[in-house]
């Protein structure tokens, strides 16, 4: 039952990273589309100055994308990590017995794990003083508070995952 139970958690834990990734995929689109468009002003700007009119960029561009960077830069960490994704450099421990492979394992894991929860407690942070600061963003007014969101959210799927890691896989990949 308790390992029906570690399957479906795994599973609903996976299938909300994956959604997450997808959610900063779409963001990435917009901020890439964006980028399109607004070049594609810049060079209908210029040969439209040969006809003497001119062709405006798009007004708030550079908060957009500051913005939109900033929620998109962590939402890909927590798909990568339940993956094992990420980049691991062993100069000498695939030398090391199986035992002593997962206790390392297990130790950058757990490393990882308190700098990203730190991480989060300082993110919380920000948004909070964001928030008392009214801080908005200079061309487009926007409250910028609010763009620390899914970066937080990030940070507490990427802690989860890790937490799946170390306590039930004992530093192997999530099976769900």
């Amino acid at each position: 039952m308790q390992a029906r139970l570690r399957l479906y958690l795994e599973g609903k834990l996976k299938k909300i990273c994956l959604w997450w990734l997808y959610f900063a995929g779409i963001l990435l689109l917009i901020v890439v589309l964006t980028t399109v468009i607004n070049i594609a002003a810049f060079g209908l700007d210029k040969v439209a100055r040969i006809f003497d009119s001119n062709v405006s960029a798009l007004s708030g561009y550079e908060d957009l994308v500051r913005l939109l960077t900033s929620c998109i830069a962590l939402m890909f960490f927590p798909w990568a990590q339940a993956q094992r994704g990420h980049v691991a450099v062993d100069f000498f421990a695939d030398k090391f017995s199986s035992k002593w492979q997962q206790i390392l394992d297990i130790l950058w894991l757990s490393c990882t794990l308190v700098f990203v929860i730190f991480l989060g407690i300082l993110m919380f942070l920000g948004m909070i003083e964001s928030f008392e600061d009214g801080a908005v963003s200079t061309t487009l007014g926007w409250f910028e508070w609010p763009f620390y969101a899914p970066g937080i959210i990030s940070l507490v799927l990427w802690s989860v995952v890790l937490a799946f890691q170390i306590f039930l896989h004992k530093g192997g990949k999530i099976d769900g």
